[in-house]
């Protein structure tokens, strides 16, 4: 019997892929980046006001009181430019990720410290956590916007937060300790640093590539003596004076060492501080100008404190709300700070922010030991808080403009050192002058007059610094620049195939890899 043959039927539908989660917004990426450098500068400041209780707390002497706050820049500043390189060949993600955990671990350990050498050693671990932190974030964070008024923009937000961070930490730090006590200004940026850490592991891509290339072991060690030699040199000089042997022979082995560093820099092929990276644009410019603007920087969240708490005899608490002003100001001028130099361009917005915080910082200079926070700092901190926000933001583009993104992390890292040793140089020469100006007014004024007398006259060559600073902005930033993109390798130009995404269909603002030859991209961290 024959049966009829059965039709086959349709193929089956094989089954739809899930779709790709979509890819997180630039916007929710850079306020994750921006915490991160929040958190940084918020650790720098942050002990600053709770000093005498820390002392108290752990059993410090005087130097070991000193190094509560110089461990962590030493170790900041020393070893930033191996962050800066470890980001750009290991990965900037996966350097940015280590370098919260332990930042997180070092302050959780802080807080928990019994003894002096713990807090110390817990305080250069926070340093060498931030250390990858900084120009890792920064790299980043200019990897998700191309030249043009979206990188200004995120330049504005990175201001705002670097200056918020360090008038914040000011505040946090008075309030904690006036109400909790001192191990919760660590507890407090342990927490912060690993609410961080989670977003950064959720929300920032892992698609950005590592670069080709090794590490220049030989340049980075000569680099990395050569700064702790010199921070160290410089604030053990706050101490023990510039005539101290001690202090004598740290400087004299960081500018011999300096010096090789610079001689091998020239021949090698892995070098740690290539050539051309100081011959693109004007980022020897903006480093020199950021090196002479943090030098005034750090110095000021050192007395404006001093002033507000053994002067005036305000509370850590007061003291740290007295820094909203300056903080409110330094945001409204990161805001500012794009469209300023859109409109009068950027030579001469940084002339103007930086000849108004130099009125500000002068303004400082009349303050008086009867005076009040009313009459002496507000109406300075308003200026000074909208100058540095400008300078800060125009000084960052010019040290990273026309850069390709191979040398990404090393930009960040360079003008985050430049920063971090100016300010080292600038606090070390300005607290030996005001020290030097207090002590010859006690000869023949009340103890509370002399030390106004040389807080004042910190402020004034303080404001003659910025000045200064002013002008060779004007003469710098328009001489150089030589290079521009069309001079550079097809490569390494920012708008090269691989480094951005602008085809048809891609979203602009999303990481793209470039694939450097011979390195796979980066792996889930």
């Amino acid at each position: 019997m024959n049966l009829p043959r059965r039709q086959p039927g349709p193929a089956p539908t094989p089954p739809i892929p899930p779709a790709p989660p979509p890819a997180p917004r630039p916007a929710a990426v850079l306020a994750v980046l921006a915490a991160a450098q929040f958190t940084v500068m918020l650790a720098t400041s942050i002990v600053n006001v709770a000093l005498p209780q820390i002392r108290a707390g752990v059993g410090l002497s005087d130097s070991g009181t000193t190094w509560v706050v110089n461990a962590y820049g030493l170790a900041f500043g020393a070893l930033l430019l191996v962050g800066g390189r470890a980001a750009d060949l290991l990965g900037r993600r996966r350097v940015l990720i280590a370098g919260l955990a332990l930042f997180t671990a070092a302050s959780a350990a802080a807080g928990l410290a019994a003894s002096p050498d713990v807090l110390i050693a817990a305080r250069a671990a926070q340093g060498l956590g931030a250390a990858a932190i900084a120009p890792a974030a920064l790299a980043l964070a200019m990897s998700l916007y191309p030249a043009g008024p979206g990188r200004g923009r995120a330049l504005g937000v990175w201001g705002a937060v670097s200056g918020a961070g360090g008038a914040g930490g000011v505040l946090l730090g008075g309030g904690l300790t006036q109400a909790w006590g001192w191990p919760w200004i660590f507890y407090s940026v342990a927490l912060g640093a690993a609410l961080v850490l989670a977003a950064v592991a959720a929300l920032v891509p892992r698609t950005a590539g590592r670069e080709a290339g090794r590490f220049d072991l030989l340049g980075t060690a000569a680099v990395t003596l050569a700064l702790t030699c010199l921070v160290w040199g410089l604030t053990t000089a706050r101490g023990a004076g510039w005539t101290d042997g001690r202090v004598l022979g740290a400087l004299a082995t960081a500018a011999a060492l300096l010096s090789a560093f610079a001689a091998l820099e020239v021949r090698r092929p892995n070098a740690l501080i290539p050539p051309r990276l100081l011959t693109t644009g004007r980022v020897a410019a903006g480093n020199l100008l950021m090196a002479l603007l943090g030098s005034v920087w750090i110095a000021l969240f050192f007395f404006l404190p001093l002033y507000q708490q053994v002067v005036l005899g305000s509370s850590p608490l007061a003291t740290g709300a007295g820094q909203l002003p300056l903080a409110a100001a330094n945001m409204l001028g990161s805001a500012l700070s794009p469209r300023l130099s859109r409109r009068f361009g950027a030579t001469a917005t940084v002339t103007a922010a930086l000849l108004t915080e130099a009125a500000g910082l002068l303004w400082l200079s009349r303050i008086s030991a009867d005076g009040s926070y009313l009459a002496d700092l507000l109406g300075p901190s308003a200026l000074v808080g909208l100058g540095l926000s400008v300078a800060f933001v125009q000084l960052t583009a010019f040290a990273v403009e026309g850069l390709p993104p191979r040398d990404a992390g090393l930009a960040g890292a360079l003008v985050n050192t430049t920063r971090q040793v100016g300010g080292a140089v600038g606090l070390a020469a300005l607290t030996t002058l005001a020290g030097s100006v207090t002590a010859r007014a006690a000869t023949h004024e009340p103890r509370l007059a002399a030390l106004t007398a040389g807080y004042r006259a910190a402020f004034a060559v303080s404001a003659a610094v910025l000045a200064t600073t002013a002008v060779l902005a004007v003469l710098l930033t328009r001489r150089t620049g030589a290079r521009t993109t069309a001079d550079r390798p097809a490569e390494d130009r920012p708008d090269s195939p691989g480094t951005r995404s602008d085809s048809p269909g891609a979203r602009p603002g999303h990481l793209v890899p470039r694939q450097a030859p011979g390195a796979g991209a980066e792996q889930p961290a």
